[in-house]
């Protein structure tokens, strides 16, 4: 660990809801909910408001709707997100050249290279609230949560610790004290499996996790999980901040320790590894071509087996009918002992159908019903003039405004801006002439030319 709190960790509260909430006047102080809208829908964000009501990330929207009927649930907006993105993250290389983006929305920032007289404690707190007031400035309202340390693995900590627009800097000394009354998912990595394997060996918080050997961690764990988690509880993290990182590709693999011979039960694990990778991807802002799986046989034999799409996508369902597939294509008959679906071929853009539900691409597999959010299928939807609530409109006569609903060939809208003041609500028929889709013109500079997003596509 450095000797000084020189790493900074900035988080946007509630990111998504948060740009909903500023760019549309009347639903700000209010519960919001942006995610998958349909009965298979899955919540991507809900504002602080929701929050209270017990809504959380990656819950069904179903049990959002039964838990803050009166939220407004709304599709995701993606060129909205990239672009205050890309304010934030331009505003943190102006103050230091090593910024390491984590996803859309949160970044590691080294203050050892930012140029400051000092790293004390005083320093660095001063430094950081001008950081959140500038954010917030540049952003039109957006507020940040900030944690800084002696390595990232604290300064992410201390970002979570007062939440919404709190800053809190961990003094060099006192990390393991910090830690310690902390529950074990603290800790990078540790997740509902490895937590319940965990609490079975009696250990629910650091402290306790900090009297475990590694050798009997290991044991637990396995020998990288278990002497990571033998460091962390210690607060023992040397990792850099790395500036640009580049990710060449997203995967999730499991190691199983019986053997698998069952077809449907290998489908199902690839097709919730394939929810899993797209929920990085989206998280990360990105997409990808290429599927790949990973299969290693009884005799640890592995074989990989690809497919590649004509555009880049994110969609769990897609994804996994293409790793589904691929695994066709093998013979598993001797048994599996890992499963694993990566993504490659990444690419910073995405089809703006980020939260939607595709129509008529059910499955029968209960998990992927409780937990895959089905893109939808845009350019589909824009023929069919369907109308995703929250999407950006502009009419004839009263100007832009967004969908506020739509139903039995019916759409209404509200007409306000984050310039101006809550607007008239108006329906119009789907098919109304004078009513369109609206995008800013720089959000379609990043897309290649053979890119599916025209001019007058739904976002």
């Amino acid at each position: 660990m450095r000797k000084q709190a020189s790493v900074l960790h900035l988080d946007l509260d509630a990111f998504f809801a948060a740009v909903e909430q500023r760019d549309k006047p009347s639903l700000r102080g209010k519960p919001v909910v942006v995610g998958g809208v349909g009965g298979r829908g899955v919540v991507a964000t809900a504002s602080y408001e929701a929050r209270q009501y017990g809504v959380r990330s990656a819950m069904s929207t179903r049990e959002a709707r039964s838990r803050c009927p009166h939220a407004a649930f709304l599709t995701g907006r993606f060129h909205a997100y990239r672009a205050s993105s890309r304010i934030v993250m331009a505003l943190l290389r102006d103050v230091s050249p090593l910024v390491e983006p984590l996803s859309l929305d949160e970044a590691f920032v080294d203050l050892a290279q930012a140029g400051l007289p000092d790293l004390e404690v005083a320093t660095v707190t001063a430094f950081a609230q001008d950081l959140r007031a500038r954010v917030h400035d540049a952003t039109g309202g957006l507020t940040a949560s900030v944690g800084i340390g002696t390595s990232k693995f604290i300064a992410k900590v201390a970002s979570d610790l007062d939440k919404p627009d709190g800053l809190v800097v961990v003094e060099p000394g006192t990390e393991v004290d910090l830690l310690r009354p902390m529950r074990v998912t603290v800790i990078p990595g540790v997740g509902p499996a490895t937590d319940e394997r965990l609490r079975r060996a009696g250990i629910h918080t650091v402290a306790d996790l900090e009297t475990v050997s590694l050798d009997e961690l290991v044991r637990l764990v396995g020998r990288a999980h278990g002497t990571g988690l033998f460091h962390l509880a210690r607060a023992d993290d040397d990792r850099p901040v790395v500036a640009e990182r580049e990710a060449k590709s997203v995967s999730v693999e499991g190691t199983y320790e019986t053997d698998l011979t069952d077809r449907k039960l290998m489908e199902g694990l690839l097709t919730r590894q394939a929810g899993d990778v797209a929920g990085r991807l989206r998280k990360s802002g990105l997409s990808g071509r290429t599927v790949t799986i990973k299969v290693r046989s009884h005799d640890f034999t592995t074989l990989t087996r690809s497919s590649t799409l004509p555009e880049p996508t994110d969609s769990s369902a897609t994804i996994a009918r293409l790793a589904r597939g691929l695994l066709g294509d093998l013979d598993t008959s001797g048994g599996v002992r890992l499963l694993g679906v990566g993504v490659s071929g990444l690419a910073d853009w995405i089809q703006d159908d980020l939260f939607g539900e595709s129509a008529g691409s059910g499955s029968s597999d209960e998990a992927t019903e409780a937990s895959e959010p089905e893109p939808v299928d845009l350019s589909a939807l824009s023929r069919r003039t369907t109308w995703g609530p929250g999407q950006d409109v502009t009419h004839d006569e009263l100007g832009r405004g967004w969908v506020w609903g739509s139903g039995r060939g019916v759409v209404t809208v509200r007409f306000e801006t984050a310039e101006t003041p809550a607007g008239p609500v108006r329906s119009y028929a789907v098919d109304d002439p004078a009513l369109r889709p609206w995008r800013p013109p720089e959000a379609d500079e990043d897309l290649p030319e053979n890119s599916m997003a025209p001019d007058d596509q739904a976002p």
